[in-house]
C-alpha cells in the first residue's frame, strides 16, 4: 500500500538510509530540484533508483519545470523556455499564435522531462495576479485576464498530456492576490467572496478536468480567516471540491514552506484532514520526511481512486520531431523576443 505523501531527496544519488526509508514507507511519489539535477544521465539513474524503491515504474516523479526563473533542468545541459508572461504578451496580439506556442512550449517541456524519466510537472499556473500583490506569481502568470491565462493554460495542458507528462494546476484557489511569498510567511487575502469567485476561481473552475492540483499556502478571510487554504477543510470541501468543482488528485503545496505553522506531524495532519489526497515534502530532510511518514498513513478510498485517475492519464507521447517544433515555437515567438 503507498502512503499519502510525495516526498524528495538531499543530493544527486540516493543514499542507502533514503533507499531503505523509501522502500520502507512506499511514498506514492517523489518530486526532484536543482540540488539533485547535474546532467541528463545522472537525473535518468536517479528517477530510475527512485522507482526501484518503490516497486513501480510509473510512479510520479514531480519536477517544477515552468521556464524563466522557475526552472529545475537548467542551461547548458538543457535549452531555457519563456515564461509565461511572454506566450501571455503574444497572446495580446496573436492569440491563435499564441495558443501554438504555448502548445509547442509544454509538448517541448514534456520532451525534455520524459527523455530523464519525469513524468508530472507542476504546471500550469493559473494565478491571476493583481496589482500591488507580490511578484512571487508575476510573469509565471500568462497575464493579469483570467480569459488569456484560462486559454492558454488548456493549451499547456494539452501539451504536457500528449508528451506524456501530467500536469498539476497551482495554487488552488489562486496565490495573485498575496501581498507575501508563502515560501516565507503566511500571506492573507481580504478581498470579498464575490472578487475571488470572479476572478481568482474562475481560471481553475475552467480548467477543474486538470488530473492534478497543488493548494495555496494562503489564508482567504472571506472563507476561513484562521487556516491556510491548505488546511483549511471549509476551503477544500467548499470551494476547491465545491465551487470550483475539481475532483482530480489535491496535493498540498510543499509542507517545509515558512507559511505553515507547527511540527511537520501537526502540518502532516492537519494537511490531509483538510482534505488534501497527498502531502508534499520537498526539502530532502531526512529527519522531517521520517516525521511525515508517521503521520501519512496509506493512500486508500477516494484518495486512491483519484490518483488512480491521474495515472490512468499518463499514455506514452506519440511522434514528435523536437527540432520541427523548436524551430517553429522560435518563429512565433520572435515578435515578443
Amino acid at each position: 500500500m503507498r502512503m499519502r505523501a510525495i516526498f524528495g531527496c538531499a543530493g544527486l544519488t540516493l543514499t542507502d538510509e533514503e533507499r531503505a526509508f523509501f522502500r520502507q514507507a512506499q511514498p506514492w511519489g517523489f518530486i526532484v530540484f536543482a540540488r539533485n539535477i547535474a546532467d541528463r544521465a545522472q537525473l535518468r539513474a536517479l528517477c530510475n533508483a527512485l522507482r526501484e524503491t518503490v516497486g513501480d515504474e510509473r510512479a510520479p516523479i514531480l519536477v517544477d519545470q515552468e521556464g524563466g526563473r522557475v526552472a529545475r533542468l537548467k542551461p547548458p545541459e538543457w535549452k531555457s523556455h519563456a515564461t509565461a508572461r511572454a506566450f501571455g504578451a503574444l497572446y495580446e496580439n496573436d492569440p491563435e499564435k499564441a495558443r501554438e506556442a504555448t502548445y509547442l512550449n509544454a509538448r517541448l517541456l514534456a520532451h525534455d522531462l520524459t527523455e530523464v524519466g519525469l513524468n508530472v510537472d507542476c504546471l500550469p499556473v493559473l494565478d491571476v495576479p493583481v496589482e500591488g500583490a507580490h511578484d512571487i506569481i508575476g510573469d509565471r502568470a500568462f497575464g493579469h485576464e483570467p480569459a488569456t491565462i484560462i486559454d492558454l493554460g488548456r493549451k499547456q495542458i494539452e501539451g504536457l498530456l500528449d508528451g506524456g507528462v501530467l500536469p498539476v494546476m497551482k495554487h488552488v484557489p489562486g496565490h495573485g492576490r498575496a501581498g507575501a511569498d508563502s515560501h516565507l510567511e503566511l500571506p492573507r487575502v481580504t478581498a470579498s467572496l464575490d472578487a475571488l469567485s470572479a476572478a481568482d476561481f474562475v481560471t481553475f473552475r475552467s480548467l477543474s478536468d486538470c488530473p492534478m492540483a497543488m493548494t495555496a499556502h494562503v489564508v482567504y478571510d472571506a472563507i476561513d480567516a484562521a487556516r491556510p487554504a491548505t488546511t483549511s477543510h471549509r476551503v477544500i470541501r467548499d470551494v476547491i471540491r465545491g465551487e470550483i468543482g475539481f475532483d482530480g488528485l489535491l496535493m498540498s503545496d510543499d509542507l517545509s514552506m515558512k507559511a505553515l505553522t507547527g511540527s511537520m506531524p501537526q502540518r502532516t495532519r492537519a494537511a490531509l484532514f483538510a482534505g488534501c489526497d497527498v502531502v508534499l515534502h520537498c526539502n530532502g530532510g531526512f529527519a522531517e520526511m521520517c516525521e511525515v511518514a508517521e503521520e501519512a498513513g496509506p493512500l486508500e478510498g477516494a484518495s486512491l481512486k483519484r490518483a488512480d485517475a491521474a495515472l490512468a492519464q499518463l499514455h506514452a507521447p506519440g511522434t514528435f520531431n523536437w527540432m520541427k517544433a523548436e524551430k517553429r515555437l522560435s518563429e512565433l515567438m520572435a515578435v515578443v523576443a
